[in-house]
């Protein structure tokens, strides 16, 4: 057991930080996050760390390296005033899919990022869903990584799954959308697709049977919204009745709001790793409760993988 836990947030999602804490029953540590005039991150912990065992709760979601910025400060702030442990809370890890070198000439920034949250001073990382599992060997201190494919079944498995298909977006997603698929002991189909620029896809054919049935599109992130819309309209273009859709992380980039509301898709299911946006088509899921159940588990040097299934 390490010392009191305590709780700090930065800026990013201070809604799933205040649930984090009312369900821990643990008030948020009193520290302020703001902005030099110049736009420099100013960051003051109020009130003594000392030997104490603290989550930095903050999802490194846009604006991204504003909110980074802000959990780097917030680590080094929290190491020297002589926390004896920092773990990051970051249930959205943003510059995660920049996970490899596709070209020449490009960084591996998810790398790049883990450094940055290691130097600073994190002790052990908490986040949900790494669109690649192996980001965790980026990092040289543990890292739990919390799958998210049961949150989504979770959520499904109290609807109407009558006549039912589960859908990849695209052959990468197959995993993730089987998973759930299984658990809801429904079929599977995958949408073929080919990617024309880094934000525009084309969805060109179907494999499994959609015609006459209700499809739910799953997959991690959901960024510009063009994937699902691709999606939707072959979907629907191969008889299926309606199309939903359920991701871990909504980004929402750009103009996604809009678009996904001019769309045909029925409606959109994202968890609140990120703050969600109000939209008569989006609804959420809090994942409040499940990370703080990890962070009380973490405290008490309990094992993670008996409660919650890891990647």
């Amino acid at each position: 057991m390490q010392g009191e836990l305590k709780l700090v947030t930065g800026n990013a999602n201070r809604a799933l930080a205040q649930e984090i804490s009312a369900h821990l029953g643990i008030r948020l540590t009193d520290a302020d996050v703001s902005r030099f005039p110049d736009g420099e991150v100013n960051v003051h912990i109020k009130e003594t760390v000392r030997g104490a065992d603290v989550c930095v709760i903050q999802s490194t979601c846009p604006p991204v390296n504003d909110h980074l910025m802000e959990l780097l400060l917030l680590i080094d702030a929290l190491k020297r005033a002589s926390a004896e442990r920092v773990t990051a809370v970051i249930p959205y890890y943003g510059y995660a899919r920049q996970d490899r070198k596709h070209i020449g000439r490009v960084p591996i920034s998810a790398k790049l990022v883990a450094n940055m949250i290691v130097r600073a001073g994190a002790d052990r990382v908490l986040t949900l869903d790494l669109p690649a599992g192996q980001i965790q060997g980026f990092f040289d201190i543990p890292v739990d990584n919390l799958r998210g494919d049961p949150i989504l079944a979770d959520y499904f498995r109290h609807q109407n799954l009558e006549n039912t298909v589960i859908v990849a977006p695209d052959v990468g997603a197959a995993k993730r959308a089987r998973a759930v698929a299984e658990r809801l002991e429904l079929p599977l189909a995958i949408v073929e697709k080919s990617r024309v620029s880094p934000t525009e896809v084309r969805a060109l054919n179907i494999i499994g049977d959609v015609k006459g049935k209700r499809a739910i599109l799953v997959d991690d992130i959901l960024a510009t919204g063009s994937t699902v819309i691709e999606a939707t309209n072959l979907l629907l273009e191969f008889g299926a009745r309606e199309v939903s859709a359920a991701f871990i992380h909504g980004v929402f980039a750009g103009d996604a709001v809009p678009r996904l509301e001019a769309s045909p898709v029925k409606r959109v299911i994202v968890t609140n790793t990120i703050p969600v946006p109000h939209s008569p088509k989006i609804e959420a899921i809090s994942v409040g409760v499940l990370l703080a159940e990890t962070i009380k588990r973490i405290h008490a040097e309990e094992s993670v993988s008996e409660m919650f299934p890891h990647y």
